[in-house]
């Protein structure tokens, strides 16, 4: 007992010495929270523009099949003016951190 409680106890404390060999590379190919940071603002502007237009179409579809239907046309109207906000926020983000940086003089 005595022999497995000291090899454990070797063990823990040789540890940190033998793992420091180790080394761990970057999975990510941003070297910088910044560039980390901008890629992701990045991301999520490009799919807002993909998404956006498809939003509008089907709000577009919902007013044209709407046939008089109050509930389809309010909901088609919802559609497209939801999308039209999202869109103008994710352009006013990216717009106020572009102003941010130059005031700051980061790029």
């Amino acid at each position: 007992m005595e022999k497995i409680f000291l090899t454990l106890i070797l063990t823990l404390l040789l540890l940190p010495v033998l793992t420091s060999a180790v080394e761990f590379q970057n999975p990510l190919q941003y070297e910088t929270f910044d560039e980390l940071v901008t890629a992701i603002i990045s991301f999520i502007f490009k799919i807002a523009v993909v998404v956006t237009p498809l939003m509008v179409m089907i709000g577009a579809f919902f007013l044209l099949t709407a046939a008089g239907d109050p509930k389809k046309v309010g909901t088609g109207k919802t559609i497209i003016s939801y999308a039209l906000i999202g869109l103008f926020i994710i352009l006013l983000a990216r717009a106020l951190i572009y102003m941010i940086e130059r005031v700051i003089g980061i790029k």
